[in-house]
């Protein structure tokens, strides 16, 4: 799905990836060229090949259809697009709508689509491939984040190959928000997950699995042509060999450095720059709600509490990334300092376990995704749970593991977990989420939120939302992740901040 879970592998990137809003803005045109990142200028080579360095690979090419965050990372602005943008700044700008106008009564919006658009396969863009591409995401096999977000729409009309006429069943407010998430494909592919068909300034090239995934500059773009003639996404399976591989000059940029203790390396050699963006991804200890004894919020309280977020987080990160206490992160509209509701005190923990009737604790199984940060986290959690008589086996699972057990099946008593996505907090007023958090008043918050006229009365909901999901305790949100992007000091142009794994590479210039 596109929530970027992590799903970071599930792109929940996927079930996911969610995403999001971050800090940072510039001016960006309505095209494809443009991203936040640092300052572009001077000489570069338009024939460059950009090698980018990552951990995520895609599980296959479909954001609908379980890619992870690897195919959001990889594909999402570069080879699809859709009619609207997030920018790394956070903002919300038209791509292929050229235009769009809402009726008085909140409940019928009609796009007009940019002219002269083509498929890498040749096909014009036609309305009809606009609403394939919506019907796919709310199909019943979707394994989109935004599946449930997009269910308000009731009937998609397709008066010429412009216009697009989409009727809600209620008030939206974030509906043009959630298409953002909407890659728009070719209505007549097949096969989408081994291949691709998209509008983007790029064309996939070749995916070797285990490797690298190329992207070839698209000749017939629509927009602006992408800065650099080729792109190579090369997939490594740790932190260590991703910064050989930049030392070494086998990759001219990491999109996420998840090896704080290797920043000096870089830090103090003019070869390289570090930049410091802002995240959107938390690291949840998510409880299955639902079974005892999470169902009981004095445990899940009683667990939060037993875990010294911060040691956790300076073990993990050295002092890089930022505590929330809740899952709202300081670039989300209705983000509140809610720390205080999550703070490190175990006798306070003992003390709730034993008014929920475990005065001796109880034993967990804890799924644990086999790649990093999980096991450190894991680890650490176990042996501060132990100090509150809490007895922690951990189960270490795959992602595609994760996302059947868990994420499908529900079958978990609690888990670790990456949430990329901004805005993703309105997932606790769903009850049939993975999680099972069920608060009718939360709930009702959060549809009245999406029905609001405006988005100060919207941002007021949900922060009602947020303190009150806090206080149940309904996941313990460990930290938030910082992002750390590291490059060759002659690249320009890359993202800063991460926004929901994406990260443009159009406008990386190498000098």
């Amino acid at each position: 799905m596109n929530t970027v879970i992590n799903t970071k592998n599930l792109g929940l990137s996927s079930a996911a990836t969610a995403a999001t809003a971050v800090v940072l803005a510039l001016t960006l045109t309505a095209c494809a060229g443009g991203s936040t990142g640092t300052a572009s200028g001077g000489k570069h080579d338009p024939d460059a090949t950009v090698n980018i360095g990552s951990l995520y690979e895609p599980q296959n090419l479909d954001n609908t259809g379980g890619g992870g965050q690897g195919v959001t990372e990889a594909l999402h602005g570069n080879v699809y697009e859709g009619l609207f943008r997030l920018t790394d700044g956070g903002k919300v700008q038209p791509l292929l709508a050229e235009s769009h106008r809402v009726s008085p009564d909140g409940l019928t919006y009609t796009f007009t689509l940019q002219g002269g658009v083509t498929f890498h396969s040749g096909k014009a863009l036609t309305s009809q491939d606009v609403k394939h591409s919506l019907e796919r995401v709310l199909a019943p096999d979707s394994q989109s984040a935004r599946k449930k977000n997009l269910s308000v729409v009731k009937s998609i009309a397709t008066p010429d190959p412009r216009t697009v006429t989409v009727t809600l069943s209620q008030k939206s407010i974030s509906f043009v928000y959630n298409l953002t998430y909407v890659w728009i494909v070719n209505s007549e592919a097949k096969d989408l997950k081994q291949r691709e068909d998209g509008t983007g300034p790029y064309r996939l090239d070749r995916w070797t699995r285990g490797s690298a995934l190329s992207l070839d500059r698209f000749a017939d773009y629509w927009s602006d042509a992408a800065a650099n003639k080729k792109v190579v996404f090369r997939y490594f399976k740790d932190a260590t060999a991703l910064n050989n591989a930049l030392l070494t000059n086998a990759v001219d940029v990491v999109t996420s450095e998840q090896s704080p203790d290797a920043l000096d390396q870089f830090k103090n050699n003019p070869a390289y720059k570090v930049t410091e963006g802002n995240s959107t991804t938390k690291l949840l200890l998510a409880f299955n709600d639902r079974a005892k004894p999470f169902d009981d919020t004095r445990v899940r309280q009683a667990v939060s509490y037993a875990i010294d977020d911060k040691k956790l987080l300076e073990s993990v990160w050295g002092g890089h990334g930022k505590l929330i206490g809740s899952m709202v992160p300081p670039t989300d509209p209705w983000y509140e300092d809610l720390t205080a509701l999550d703070t490190h005190d175990p006798e306070r923990a003992r003390k709730l376990l034993a008014e929920a009737g475990y005065p001796k604790g109880f034993s967990l199984t804890l799924d644990t995704p086999n790649y990093d940060p999980h096991p450190t986290a894991a680890t650490f959690i176990t042996s501060q749970l132990a100090k509150v008589g809490i007895t922690v086996r951990i189960n270490t699972i795959t992602s595609d593991e994760w996302y059947t057990k868990v994420y499908k099946n529900r079958d978990f008593q609690a888990t670790l977990q990456e949430h990329v996505n901004d805005r993703d907090l309105v997932w606790y007023g769903n009850p049939d989420f993975y999680w099972g958090y069920d608060n009718p008043q939360v709930t009702q918050w959060v549809e009245q939120a999406e029905q609001s006229s405006t988005a100060a009365a919207q941002t007021e909901l949900l922060k009602k939302v947020n303190r009150r999901t806090a206080e149940d305790a309904a996941s313990d949100w460990l930290y938030l992740y910082p992002q750390i992007v590291v490059a060759d000091s002659r690249l320009t142009g890359y993202p800063l901040n991460g926004l929901n794994s994406q990260f443009y590479a159009y406008d990386i210039k190498k000098g």
